[in-house]
């Protein structure tokens, strides 16, 4: 069995896994990026798995991912503490400007996720995230294939400086490189700094 590095008892780093063993990766363990607009911890990776990649998430305050579809790729979000609104589904019109006005042709339309919600995405469907609160929210994400969200995140993160606006062409680029068609913009509006 492979741990994630830390205490004695999961002292071996967290790589591929021997044949026949599995992975436990206690809490707090992983690799985690940070950036003022997401912290992402890796819990499982490409190395470990050839059908996801899975990740623990803190959403803070006023960051919202901006609506966006996959080609290819599935994801799976479960809302661990704190609130988001989200959206999963195709609307009746895409409006350029924001998606949380958006409605489906069925009546569906954004809600509020807490503690426990689980919110599938299967390729094709539009789907959105963001923090309302003044308090951040956590969630585990799961991604497949891996691993572009993995490579993803890295790049994102070195984009996203806490030192001024976010670049919104290179994170346009580097969405276009991994499966992701933005179809509204990402935006951090920390507190006491504006809209992003």
């Amino acid at each position: 069995m492979t741990h994630a590095a830390g205490n004695p008892a999961t002292a071996h780093p967290l790589t591929a896994m021997a044949p026949g063993s599995g992975l436990i990766v206690p809490p707090g363990e992983g690799r985690t990026l940070r950036a003022a607009a997401q912290h992402v911890t890796f819990k499982v990776t490409g190395e470990q798995s050839r059908f996801s990649s899975s990740f623990e998430v803190l959403v803070p305050p006023g960051f919202d991912v901006g609506a966006h579809v996959h080609a290819r790729s599935e994801e799976l979000f479960y809302v661990l503490e704190g609130e988001l609104d989200v959206l999963a589904f195709e609307p009746r019109v895409r409006t350029a400007d924001g998606w949380r006005g958006w409605r489906s042709p069925k009546g569906e339309r954004v809600v509020r996720a807490t503690p426990g919600t689980v919110i599938l995405v299967p390729p094709g469907c539009p789907h959105a995230f963001a923090n309302p609160t003044d308090v951040p929210a956590r969630m585990f994400f799961q991604s497949s294939p891996p691993p572009d969200h993995e490579r993803y995140f890295e790049e994102l993160l070195e984009i996203l400086s806490p030192d001024g606006p976010a670049d919104h062409d290179a994170i346009a680029a580097l969405r276009r490189r991994y499966d992701i068609e933005q179809l509204t913009p990402l935006r951090h509006d920390q507190p006491g700094r504006g809209r992003q």
